[in-house]
């Protein structure tokens, strides 16, 4: 079985135009709205997206920060070999402002559970909405779902959507992973 590339080159570059123009279009210049990207992978979106809005939005100030969900994860003591956290980097205050929380893949919805709590150490925002790269559809936990989605992705337990970033592989790319591969 084959492992399809499901975004790469142009169209992955594409697709994070678009997730920022729709930003754009229910935040404005920004000026209430805050990004925060879920450890460790959403943080290259997070960066990525806070980077195109700059180049987009001359001028504007675009917070963005990190959020580790590592102790607040449902998980973190079932786990058999100790956990490792990575770092919080969120230099502002999340009261009363809209929050978009940004991870590279939505699947069971528990990491996204996980940094909404984690979240609250910062304040009580406005309101908080999802930005995923990749939606897997079909296999929620919870009752989570994306404001705004790259692709979405029919996939079964046994398959691995991996997100591939230039800043950490060498390249952008999402690939479907089957078992076996």
């Amino acid at each position: 079985m084959l492992n399809p590339i499901l975004l790469d080159g142009q169209k992955f570059q594409i697709t994070i135009q678009r997730l920022c123009r729709q930003l754009i279009e229910n935040h404005n210049d920004f000026s209430n709205s805050v990004i925060i990207g879920i450890q460790p992978r959403g943080i290259y979106l997070a960066k990525r997206i806070a980077e195109e809005l700059r180049k987009i939005l001359p001028g504007k100030t675009i917070l963005q920060g990190d959020l580790d969900i590592t102790f607040f994860r449902d998980d973190f003591r079932r786990r058999e070999s100790p956990l490792v956290p990575n770092q919080t980097r969120i230099d502002f205050i999340v009261e009363g402002k809209k929050v978009i929380m940004m991870d590279d893949v939505l699947w069971t919805g528990r990491t996204i559970r996980a940094a909404m709590d984690a979240m609250l150490a910062f304040g009580r925002p406005q309101k908080v909405e999802l930005l995923t790269l990749v939606d897997r559809r079909y296999s929620r936990h919870l009752p989570v779902a994306a404001d705004y989605i790259g692709i979405e992705v029919d996939s079964i337990a046994s398959q691995k959507v991996v997100v591939s970033w230039k800043e950490t592989d060498g390249e952008d790319k999402v690939i479907l992973l089957s078992e076996g591969k």
